[in-house]
């Protein structure tokens, strides 16, 4: 793919430099899952993951709720997105939300990623265009589970506090166990769908872009935030399970203590009913 092929904006940095192509890059998380078997919105580019040539530009779509669009304009994005609601399996509302630029750099040895700024690539080949959208879909997913990862630590929190001041358990067994479902589902996400730590597959047939993408995991964090967020996880896994056992084990010993008053009980009225019968 050339640069007349896609809708590229211009930016020059100063007057006497010429004006740089620049692509603007969207991703968005519809759902927990798009269903893009049967999909044609275009001629197709890549089959992992499912990605067509729409309008001058690229609509890369990931199975794990994300579609990536690069080089549309407002209104083809919102078409397009529109054109994928019914795909998405658990639509989110509102979306997660990341943006980028990719701009045109001197050569292939000069590619590289300014902190807050675009990412400069040799040319806008679809493969570079790939591995882009696979570190900002992955960016983008791991934003919406960490969101969820803290809404649990915001949950599990008083229940820790009351335990370490009081010396008291939750009596409600069945938020805790909803916690741990929730941790269940992200750890799922991460570790099955998303598979953050997993190389894009066109690293496979073009190797010589490892480069850039180690650049763009540093750039997005990929590696430390999938790690803060395992050891989240298996924080918020631990603290549930805890509570759970102490809260099974305090049931345990009120359903022995009612045995034994059972039994007590029993006991009298037995004696009873003998002490009134030889009487």
């Amino acid at each position: 793919m050339n640069v007349d092929q896609l809708a590229v904006g211009t930016t020059a940095t100063s007057p006497r430099q010429d004006a740089v192509p620049v692509l603007r890059i969207r991703a968005l998380m519809l759902g927990d899952r798009i269903n893009a078997a049967g999909l044609e919105i275009g001629p197709l580019v890549s089959s992992t993951p499912v990605a067509f040539r729409v309008h001058a530009g690229l609509a890369v779509i990931f199975r794990y709720g994300v579609v990536v669009l690069i080089g549309q304009l407002p209104s083809e994005e919102k078409v397009l997105i529109d054109t994928l609601k019914p795909r998405v399996i658990g639509e989110l509302s509102p979306y997660e939300e990341e943006m980028a630029q990719a701009q045109l750099c001197n050569d292939e040895a000069s590619e590289a990623i300014q902190p807050g700024g675009p990412i400069c690539i040799a040319k806008f080949s679809d493969d570079r265009l790939l591995l882009i959208a696979d570190a900002l879909a992955k960016s983008t997913a791991l934003a919406r589970d960490e969101r969820r990862v803290a809404a649990v630590f915001d949950v599990i929190e008083p229940f820790a506090r009351e335990l370490a001041q009081r010396g008291r358990t939750p009596r409600r067994r069945k938020g805790i166990l909803q916690l741990i479902g929730n941790a269940l589902l992200v750890q799922q996400r991460v570790a099955g769908r998303v598979a953050v730590a997993e190389k894009p597959d066109v690293l496979w047939e073009k190797p010589a872009l490892d480069r850039l993408y180690s650049r763009l995991e540093d750039e997005y964090e990929l590696k430390e935030r999938l790690d803060t967020l395992e050891r989240k996880l298996t924080a918020v896994s631990e603290t549930a399970n805890a509570l759970t056992d102490i809260i099974d084990t305090q049931r345990s010993l009120r359903l022995e203590v009612a045995v034994v008053v059972l039994i007590v009980i029993e006991v009298v009225i037995g004696c009873v009913q003998i002490f009134t019968g030889t009487h």
